[in-house]
């Protein structure tokens, strides 16, 4: 017979909020979220120079999502959680919107952590299996998850300081004897084509990652001026965004640029100095620590979505619950590893997937919690 002991310790405390986070939180939330996989194969997307412009575009209307979610943030629906979600929508379409939410973000771990595994495995373990390189991700990630909700977006500080430095590496590029400014032109398109569409779409789901914080609001402040650190979060992100795909575009030209699979981190084999050799090892391995936030966010998410849809809010979250919807995240990943992600079209499918899914949300979900918040206050006034 299990004691009550026993009982306790099989109970987490996952979603418990014992305070808030400031405007500094907002501001690395937004650009944390922003800056994962994508950011790593986003030049072979591009290609061409004059889709800095699509960046700087895009980022901008990003600012006009945010600002929209600022609205919601601010929202006394928002503040409640799932209750609030229940108030304007009804338990049924939000049960509905869990098993939506299952999965796509059953896919955006997947897309993220077979990336990562890949690139691990391309560049530092080669000999390794690559099976063993997703279940340290993952056990990691499931680590940090086990503190919870309140504890793991504080973990953005460390995302922060281990990822943001790295963008520093790259500044030799714009002053390598190598680097030819002409390969920035034609600044202006001549033509446009499929490929620049594509693009653009892929830029605009690279910036949909902080549609995600929408149901992070109880852990999250409320404050009015919260707006501005959005703002300045999602500028961050064109900065970096901007950069890199310079940087890229410098090093390889627009023709090579689109046969290299991880432009950001073969560049990176370039970087050596008298102390140290094989840099990109030491990028790599402190790039994980993006990854681990992002996927730990996404495991509680996940977790939370899976109690939404078995209708399961009114029980405790315990480390059963947790451990299950990690070994369906990690179940998943190896077959889609397998029977997919081996494979040139495979691979291309699921990221494609994910590009369409991540571009229609962050197009949907702002734009529905704004106009519902807002018609339900002007009924209310």
């Amino acid at each position: 017979m299990a004691t009550g002991e026993d009982e306790e310790m099989k109970t987490l405390s996952l979603f418990k909020q014992t305070s808030t986070l400031g405007g500094i939180h907002f501001l690395l939330l937004v650009n944390r979220t922003q800056m994962h996989y994508f950011i790593l194969i986003m030049p072979v997307y591009l290609v061409h120079s004059y889709m800095v412009w699509g960046i700087v575009a895009l980022g901008l209307l990003s600012q006009l999502n945010l600002m929209m979610l600022s609205r919601w943030f601010a929202s006394s629906y928002a503040a409640k959680g799932y209750q609030g979600f229940v108030q304007l929508f009804g338990k049924r379409t939000v049960q509905i919107f869990a098993i939506l939410g299952f999965l796509i973000i059953l896919l955006k771990i997947s897309i993220i952590t077979l990336g990562y595994a890949e690139m691990l495995h391309s560049f530092i373990y080669p000999s390794m299996n690559k099976t063993w390189l997703i279940l340290v991700i993952l056990s990691i990630s499931l680590f940090v998850a086990s503190h919870g909700m309140e504890k793991t977006l504080r973990f953005v500080v460390i995302a922060f300081l281990c990822g943001a430095w790295i963008l520093i590496m790259f500044i030799p590029f714009f002053f390598s004897s190598i680097s030819n400014y002409r390969d920035l032109y034609p600044l202006i398109p001549t033509e446009w084509s499929g490929q620049s569409w594509q693009g653009l779409l892929f830029l605009w789901s690279a910036f949909s990652g902080p549609v995600y914080l929408a149901f992070m609001v109880p852990w999250l402040s409320s404050n009015t001026k919260i707006t501005k650190y959005l703002v300045m979060g999602n500028m961050l992100t064109i900065l970096e965004y901007s950069l890199l795909f310079i940087a890229s575009v410098l090093f390889y030209g627009s023709n090579f640029l689109s046969r290299i699979n991880f432009p950001v981190a073969y560049m990176g084999s370039y970087l050596q100095t008298s102390a140290l050799e094989r840099i990109e090892y030491i990028l790599i391995s402190f790039h994980m620590f993006n990854y681990v936030f992002d996927i730990s966010i996404l495991l509680l998410c996940f977790y939370g979505a899976a109690r939404v849809f078995m209708k399961k809010m009114n029980s405790s979250t315990t480390l059963t619950g947790l451990l299950s919807s990690w070994f369906v995240i990690l179940i998943s990943i190896i077959i889609m590893d397998r029977w997919l992600w081996q494979t040139v079209p495979g691979q291309t499918m699921l990221l494609n997937l994910q590009i369409w899914l991540g571009a229609l949300i962050y197009l949907l979900v702002p734009t529905i919690l704004f106009t519902v918040v807002k018609r339900k206050e002007s009924m209310q006034a």
